[in-house]
């Protein structure tokens, strides 16, 4: 087995291990009552995301035929991904178990929107159509070099390095739709009322999330000086944009809390997932900065609009997801074609359009499909496990007080 199959390996290891940190740092933000339901959404993506990726999501990212074709590859083109394996050392199948993970966490996040109220067994079914529909072929148009069109748009192309685009904007679009299609919270939806039941959770769910984020941004790449920027700026940017949210919580509120630190750092990760090859070491904790303090107002945004985002998936993952994106176009240096190095607007347009793109696409395909999930069979529990409760309504199982 070579070094870079080992860190393929390695960094697979590290983003799935974010999934259940994902579970931890949602898990104790919501309720005492709710959180085996919440954690059961992520743990419910794990299992079936992982599966439908290996029989036929991957083989959506094959972008070389004709009119749809160039859209969506064919799903049963080798169905379970038989003919793959069978091929000789060197095959592609290191890639394919590292995209699984990206898949997986990708839904996985969608879930923060709809916590304390969405059945699982319908968000299971959500997350199979919706990653099918949109997860799959998006995360082509982004990254496949030859044959994306995001990823070769316009003059410049698109930069996305770890996923601002097809991760983070694709997930907390549909975020945003699904907290629109439930509707607000019987209880809760009220900055008092939102009170994390396990603070220790929370942080132990951020510093899994962050540990994982290394094998997140640095897993593809194969060149030394490129992986230690990258790991550089993982650093740099979400420890920024910690200190950027509790600035703010200190001026807003008079206290910096455990909860915002967190947020920062998550803030300041996603911001840096689509930029940490591309930025040098200041513009990397410049733009997490900026992150942390725009997004530490953004989630206050549900309070002014009127939906009902649980956990901040909107105000966290799609606002600093576009900010990461969009600030491509005036920082990127490596290649120089952001504004402030390559003195056009080539790379901004890029970024913009397609970012929207995805952002719109996205937005339609969880609105319809959940939508449709609610009028059917019903995504939304029913008001007095809501009220009561669903750990013990939806899986017989909660915290046991003796």
């Amino acid at each position: 087995m070579t070094d870079s199959t080992a860190w393929v390996l390695l960094c697979t290891a590290l983003v799935l291990f974010m999934t259940p940190g994902l579970a931890f740092f949602y898990g104790g933000l919501v309720k005492s009552k709710s959180v085996i339901s919440m954690m059961m959404l992520s743990f419910g993506s794990l299992g079936l995301i992982s599966v439908l990726w290996i029989l036929y999501g991957f083989n959506m990212g094959d972008l070389t035929g004709d009119g749809l074709g160039k859209f969506v590859g064919n799903p049963f083109s080798d169905f379970g991904l038989g003919d793959l394996a069978r091929e000789a050392e060197g095959s592609p199948l290191t890639g394919v178990a590292f995209g699984a993970s990206f898949a997986i966490i990708t839904v996985a996040l969608i879930s923060g929107a709809v916590a304390d109220r969405a059945r699982f067994w319908p968000w299971m079914l959500f997350a199979g159509v919706w990653a099918t529909l949109s997860y799959f072929p998006v995360q082509a148009w982004v990254w496949n070099a030859d044959h994306g069109w995001i990823f070769n748009f316009g003059e410049t192309g698109v930069l996305d390095w770890a996923g601002g685009t097809a991760v983070h904007i694709n997930a907390g679009a549909a975020a945003l739709a699904l907290a629109l299609v439930l509707g607000k919270r019987k209880v809760g939806f009220s900055k008092e009322e939102a009170q994390p039941h396990n603070v220790p959770l929370v942080l132990i769910g951020t510093a899994i999330l962050w540990f994982g984020w290394f094998g997140f941004n640095t897993g593809l790449n194969t060149g030394e000086a490129g992986a230690g920027l990258i790991f550089l700026n993982t650093v740099g940017a979400p420890a920024a944009a910690m200190l950027g949210w509790i600035a703010v919580e200190h001026f807003k509120e008079g206290k910096a809390t455990a909860v915002g630190a967190a947020s920062g750092v998550v803030a300041g990760l996603v911001a840096i997932t689509p930029a940490c090859a591309h930025v040098t070491p200041v513009f990397a904790m410049l733009l997490g900065l900026v992150a942390g303090v725009i997004c530490a107002f953004a989630i206050d945004l549900k309070f002014k609009l009127g939906y009902d985002d649980t956990l901040d998936v909107v105000g966290i993952h799609l606002v600093a997801g576009i900010i990461g994106c969009w600030a491509l176009g005036f920082i990127a240096a490596f290649p120089e074609t952001g504004l402030f190095y390559g003195a056009n607007v080539d790379q901004l347009v890029a970024q913009v359009v397609c970012s929207v793109a995805v952002l719109v696409y996205s937005f339609v395909v969880a609105y319809v499909v959940g939508f449709a999930i609610e009028k059917t069979i019903g995504f939304r529990a029913k008001e007095e496990d809501e009220v009561a409760g669903l750990d013990l309504a939806l899986h017989g199982e909660g915290y046991a007080i003796n």
